[in-house]
C-alpha cells in the first residue's frame, strides 16, 4: 500500500495526569503514515486524487495544542478519528506520540505510544 509519511511534527500542549503537565505542558512530537492507493495521483499529477498533508497537519495541530488528554493514547486515537473521518480515501493510519519531556527522573530520548488504526468497514 502506498503511504504519505510525516515525521517529527512538533507542538506544545498540555496533556498528561500530572497536574503539573497540565498547567505547564510541554513538547509533544507526532509521526503519522497515512496508507492510500496514490498511483492515479502519481499518473495524473493532480492533488484530488490524494490527500493535501497540509490540511492533516492542520488537524493534528489543532488536536495537539487546543485539546487535553490525559494519555498519550487517548491523544492519538483522536487524531486517528478525526483524520478518518476528515479523509475517507485514507485506509490506515500509523500515528505516534512522542513525549521527550515526560515527568520521569532518567535518562531518556522520549516516552511515547505508537497505534496503528484501519478504517473501519461499513
Amino acid at each position: 500500500m502506498d503511504k504519505i509519511i510525516m515525521k517529527n511534527m512538533g507542538f506544545y500542549g498540555y496533556h498528561g495526569v500530572l497536574e503539573a503537565e497540565k498547567i505547564l505542558g510541554q513538547k509533544f512530537f507526532i509521526d503519522a503514515i497515512l496508507f492510500l492507493p496514490l498511483k492515479k495521483a502519481g499518473e495524473t499529477d493532480n492533488l484530488n486524487f490524494s490527500v493535501n498533508y497540509g490540511a492533516v497537519y492542520e488537524i493534528i495541530k489543532e488536536i495537539v495544542i487546543n485539546q487535553r488528554f490525559n494519555l498519550l493514547e487517548g491523544l492519538a486515537e483522536h487524531i486517528c478519528q478525526e483524520i478518518f473521518s476528515s479523509f475517507p480515501v485514507i485506509e490506515k493510519i500509523i500515528l505516534t506520540v512522542k513525549k521527550p519531556e515526560a515527568p520521569v527522573e532518567g535518562i531518556f530520548d522520549y516516552f511515547g505510544v505508537e497505534i496503528e488504526r484501519y478504517r473501519e468497514k461499513e
